[in-house]
């Protein structure tokens, strides 16, 4: 059975969660806390976690980066009662893979639950294969990690290398947005594509001086100028 850890502070909405999931058949435990949230998570890897952002003890981002630092394939879907592109952008840029505004009506819950189960199960092998180059800078997939020329390594998420593998495979070549998200997210993915642009910043900040060949192609997506 789907084992899914949902981490939120409200004791009406993470009971509602609870009952939510368990209707369709999923496994859940509940943390009240940050802090609670890694105590079961360190008893048992859930499939998925859902991670409210604001919470006591350890906040959503915080537990967020632990995780990520060990388990960069976790799903991780972020619950945010902020809707700011700036909130958004730093949720994804610590490694979540989707995030939901509240309030949220839970048909959309459960449908990037679903969403992003399936997304972990298409992609077993996202973080294997050999090392490859993006400009000046090596990315390696079982590292999770950009190497810069002097060997400086910065962590990346699940998302970023998928990016990353896809434009460095098709260098001088504009990739469709659309092509992209399905690629990336799988066609199932119930988001909007400002997620896209929201990583695509994530990931030009990684690449530092290297980030200028990693074009947007306005009305279409973008290039690997490789």
């Amino acid at each position: 059975m789907t084992d899914i850890l949902a981490a939120e502070d409200d004791a009406s909405i993470r009971a509602g969660l609870a009952a939510t999931l368990e209707s369709e058949g999923y496994s859940v435990r509940t943390a009240a806390d940050g802090a609670q949230a890694m105590e079961e998570y360190r008893k048992k890897r859930p499939d998925l976690l859902l991670l409210d952002v604001m919470m006591p003890e350890k906040s959503g981002w915080d537990v967020c980066t632990e995780i990520r630092r060990a388990d960069p394939s976790l799903p991780v879907i972020m619950l945010t009662a902020k809707s700011s592109e700036t909130d958004k952008v730093l949720g994804l840029g610590l490694g979540a893979d989707d995030y939901i505004t509240k309030p949220f009506g839970m048909r959309e819950l459960l449908a990037r639950v679903a969403a992003a189960l399936r997304r972990a199960k298409l992609q077993p092998a996202a973080h294997g294969g050999a090392p490859f180059r993006f400009g000046s800078r090596t990315v390696n997939p079982r590292r999770m990690s950009i190497a810069g020329p002097d060997g400086d390594e910065t962590a990346i998420g699940r998302k970023e290398l998928e990016i990353l593998r896809m434009l460095s495979s098709r260098p001088g070549e504009a990739v469709p947005r659309d092509e992209m998200l399905d690629t990336v997210w799988g066609q199932s993915y119930c988001g909007v594509t400002r997620t896209l642009d929201q990583y695509i910043a994530q990931v030009r900040k990684k690449l530092g001086e290297d980030s200028r060949l990693l074009e947007t192609v306005h009305g279409t997506g973008y290039r690997y100028r490789g």
